[in-house]
This record gives structure tokens, sequence and C-alpha cells, in this order.
């Protein structure tokens, strides 16, 4: 399934919203939006947020979520070379450091990354670290605007099913929400550094351009997932809580994230293939390339092309069953790190085995000419 990053690209003017609206002009009746800001909607004209119209009383969960979340929520603009530039979303997670994805921001020059608040405000962020792997990135302000609180990640993944709302500035809209349900999880998407994002979020809330690094939010405020990335038709894909919790900490200690890496490529086990190796089910991933040097070098066998019963099935790492690509990525991605060993079962013609490997650092270059999977 084709699908593409969703921040913004701008002119080389100096950005600002009205500007990043005129952009869209043909694809945008900005004379029907308009170009106002969204403060009056959070409670700026109104006790109740309400632009001091009477709504007898009425209320929606999604503006209780908005008015309580929308302050920390903010729009990225981002000066690069020669004058290009770009907009983006972030959100606040601490009284300093904002996060949003690594492509809104990779193209910064110095000093090119400016951030504005729902009540207007503008600050002059630096970037602190990113991660091209999981596309995600942190940036920091001196100071926040009066009133404005870090929001919180879950800690777990999310439920299939659950709503949410996802927050942002989609085509450079300021401040807009959508809705819609969590759709799937545990995704496994390419991205451009040549590994794959694992265990990312599905949704069906609308996400466009310019939603890139906004929150994907749940009914009580908490942060389900970093938008990264919409493939039209109702579907959008999110940063996995669980990975932006170990990632974001180790950029704002350390600027980078080291990933786990095994060295393998790997093919989903079919009928045909269980077949041929001996396997009862349909389950597992078969090894088709081992990089040279890499940590698994001489511990797993690769197939021959033509004769998967050459080659190693991964059906558990750990003790836990491997059903899936998917699976073995979210597992390396999300349990473990470099440096640590793990036991592997592997099938080769009808033999199980036990083999243990110590997964090292993904390297920054040297890819093999088969894609690799992330964490592998």
């Amino acid at each position: 399934m084709p699908f593409v990053g969703v921040a913004m690209a701008m002119s080389s003017e100096q950005p600002t919203r009205r500007r990043a609206l005129r952009t869209v002009g043909t694809a945008v009746a900005v004379g029907v939006l308009g170009v106002g800001s969204s403060v009056a909607q959070t409670g700026q004209d109104g006790e109740d947020g309400s632009n001091g119209e009477d709504n007898g009383g009425v209320d929606s969960p999604y503006t209780a979520v908005y008015r309580d979340t929308i302050d920390s929520v903010v729009l990225v603009t981002v000066t690069g070379p020669r004058g290009s530039g770009g907009l983006g979303s972030g959100f606040v997670i601490d009284e300093q450091h904002i996060v949003t994805n690594n492509h809104v921001v990779e193209s910064a020059t110095d000093d090119g990354v400016e951030i504005q608040f729902s009540t207007e405000e503008w600050r002059t962020a630096s970037i602190v670290g990113t991660d091209p792997y999981s596309d995600l990135a942190v940036l920091r302000v001196d100071s926040l605007p009066d009133d404005v609180s870090g929001l919180s990640i879950i800690d777990r993944e999310p439920a299939i099913g659950q709503e949410v709302l996802a927050l942002g500035n989609p085509f450079g809209l300021d401040a807009s929400i959508s809705q819609g349900i969590i759709s799937g999880v545990d995704r496994v998407l390419p991205s451009p550094s040549g590994f794959s994002i694992p265990a990312a979020i599905q949704t069906d809330a609308p996400v466009n351009p310019g939603n890139s690094g906004g929150p994907l939010v749940g009914l009580e405020g908490d942060v389900f997932g970093i938008v990264f990335a919409g493939a039209g038709q109702a579907i959008g894909f999110a940063i996995s809580p669980r990975l932006a919790n170990r990632v974001v900490p180790a950029l704002i200690e350390d600027g980078t994230y080291e990933h786990p890496y095994m060295g393998v490529a790997v093919q989903p086990v079919g009928p045909e293939i269980a077949d041929a190796i001996g396997l009862e089910d349909a389950t597992g991933v078969l090894v088709v390339e081992v990089v040279p040097n890499a940590p698994a070098d001489g511990v797993l066998e690769p197939a021959i092309p033509g004769q998967p019963s050459s080659g190693d099935v991964i059906v558990a790492i750990d003790g836990q069953q491997v059903q899936n690509q998917a699976q073995l990525l979210s597992t390396l991605a999300l349990e473990t790190a470099p440096g640590d060993t793990v036991e592997l079962t592997v099938v080769q013609s009808g033999d199980e085995q036990s083999v243990e490997v110590t997964l090292g650092s993904r390297p920054e270059s040297q890819l093999p000419q088969t894609p690799i999977e992330p964490g592998q």
C-alpha cells in the first residue's frame, strides 16, 4: 500500500500560518474557511469556549478533549537550504521539549525551526535529537506560553476500536481536530531510511499534509501515537507510544537512539514454504539473507533461492512465538537493546533447535541490497 509522510512543503516566503494557507489555495476554499486562529474556540472569548455564543448547555467529549489538549499542540515551520521550507505539527511533553517527526525538521537550517502555539505566540526552537528510523525528533524551546503543559504518552499498546482524535495543522489550518478509531496495531511500514518502522498504529481519523508530528490522543487526553503518514482512503498511521517512550527520552538525553540490529532479511512462511520445510502450521519467518559480519552471521542460515528448506525459520524469540514479520520486528524494537543476547528457536528441514544471537547497534550505512527490516 503506498503511503506518504504528511509534512507539508511551503514556498520560500517567511513561514506564517496565513502564507501556509495561501500555498494550498487551490485545494482549500480559503475564502470560505477563512484564516482566523482557533484562539477563541479554546475559551478565550467565552467561559465555555463557545466564542461567547450560547451552546444550549450541549457539549461533546471531543470538545472537552480539544480544550484540555490543544494549547499543547503546535505548528512547526521549517526553513531549509535556499529558502525552501515546510510545516508540520508537534506537541509539548514537558516544560522545554516538543515532539515531532524527523521528516518534518530534517531539512532545517540552523535556527530554521519556528514554533507557533494556539495562542498565536511564536518561539524559536532548537533540535535536541533526531531518529530517522522511528521518524521521531525532539525540539527545545526556552520558555512556554503561560498555562501550556505537557501531554502524556501512554505506556501500552492502544486497543483496536478505541476512539482517538488527531490534533494538528492539516494544510496549515491551525489547531484542527479530526476523529476516528484505532483501526489496527503492529503495522510494519517502509521508511526512507532503508529500514521499516515497526509496531505502527493504524487509524481512520483523517490525516493530511501538515498533520505530521501531531498527537493522536484518546478521550482522556493521553497520547496514543504520533502521526507520521497517511495513505488516503481514511487510513493514517502513527508511531507506537511504546516505541516513542523508548526513543524520546534517549533523544533528550543523548540526541540519538541506538536501535538493536540482528542483520537478517526475512519473509513470511506461507503454506507452500511450511510444506517444504516440514512445519505443521504456516507460521514463523524464513531467513532469506544474512548480512556479512552482522550479529547473525555464522549463527543463522539463509535459504538458497528456490530452496526454502535450506534456510532457518525463526518460530520463537526468547520463548515468545513468532507468527510473522511484524511480531518479530516489534519484539526486537520494543523489548530488546544493543548488547542483549536473544534466544531464537529455529527450524530447518523439520529439525528444531535453539541458537543465541547477541544484538548489535543498527549501522548508519552499508545496508544490504535486500531491504532489511528495522530492528533486525
